[in-house]
């Protein structure tokens, strides 16, 4: 059967970041494949949890709904074999999820086939495979365990919430800061705030992010996204001007100097929020879905100017494949 026409934006995304599957982890750590192979068919009819990114999923799948045409695609990326993915495909059905497409490695790197289904995103819960995606020029972010209190969410609208130096625009900034502390950062970047920064690992989603928006009035637009940034002024400008130069447009922009970021994520609620900083993250994702962006060196991304006016946005892999973990249960 032909496919149908590729969407504007692929998000690929493994079983225990759509699914809460932390039991049969448990399973397969403690007691091997075999026992995590039986534990799963025992378990075939019964329902997995939602998982940190579902919500998320969810949201975007209804966007192809409001436009009446397939802007979002989802596949499923696992390192399960199609034997043990039947509970996985059973409970995509269950939650009413319109995802038709799976690869199931049984056990090999899952990276290789995001160039095959030409995904601009990757969710995982295996920090090995995340680094080997970002190595290999693909946004991918290792979600974290969900919020205590995981609630679905049937606003017609996508929120996204994302940090900025070494996410959405490159890590020199970032490491300034870590190395030389505040003072040296703050005067680094007042002196280039007319330069704009190199993008992150993030851009390319932004920028399909963006291209979705495009299909929609201003006023109107179904996806909403929000920079939350540890920035501030006079650190903001060049935030500002990079943006501008890109021609990239963000909904929402909070420049915190350094304050706490939860209880902004906890009012503008997003579906989930990328940073680079563990600390950030493990305040935020009590009540926040929330994912990490691993450090991951000078990624490269050459399809970024080409994302920006394209309809996929995507990277190509290198040829050396990074080291990943082996993980049966993701």
């Amino acid at each position: 059967m032909a496919r149908r026409e590729a969407p504007q934006l692929v998000v690929g995304i493994t079983s225990r970041a759509l699914f809460d599957l932390a039991e049969a982890d448990r399973v397969f750590r403690e007691d091997g494949l075999a026992a995590y192979r039986e534990h799963q068919r025992r378990r075939e009819a019964v329902l997995l949890a939602p998982g940190t990114a579902l919500p998320l999923v969810r949201a975007l799948l209804r966007l192809n709904r409001r436009a009446r045409s397939e802007l979002v695609r989802v596949v499923v990326i696992s390192r399960n074999d199609a034997d043990t993915g039947v509970r996985v495909f059973h409970s995509i059905a269950g939650h009413g999820l319109a995802i038709d497409q799976a690869a199931f490695t049984g056990g090999r790197e899952p990276w290789p086939y995001l160039a095959s289904f030409r995904c601009n995103l990757f969710l995982s819960a295996e920090p090995g495979d995340v680094e080997a995606a970002l190595g290999h020029g693909f946004p991918a972010a290792l979600v974290s365990a969900p919020p205590q209190d995981l609630a679905e969410d049937d606003a017609e609208e996508v929120r996204l919430a994302f940090d900025g130096d070494a996410v959405l625009f490159d890590h020199s900034s970032e490491r300034i800061y870590q190395r030389h502390g505040l003072e040296a950062f703050q005067q680094r970047e007042s002196a280039l705030a007319d330069e704009p920064m190199e993008p992150g690992p993030f851009a390319p989603f932004l920028a399909a992010l963006q291209h979705i928006q495009s299909r929609f009035g201003e006023e109107d637009a179904p996806v909403r996204t929000a920079l939350v940034t540890a920035r501030g002024a006079p650190a903001h400008l060049r935030v500002i001007n990079t943006l501008r130069a890109w021609g990239v447009r963000l909904d929402q922009s909070f420049f915190l100097a350094g304050e706490d970021k939860a209880p902004v994520l906890e009012q503008f609620r997003p579906h989930i929020f990328f940073d680079d900083q563990r600390d950030h993250l493990d305040r935020a994702r009590a009540r926040t879905p929330s994912a990490q962006v691993l450090p991951s060196g000078d990624v490269q991304l050459p399809l970024f100017s080409q994302a920006l006016g394209a309809t996929d946005g995507r990277g190509e892999p290198t040829d050396e494949p990074g080291a990943a973990t082996r993980h049966a249960a993701s």
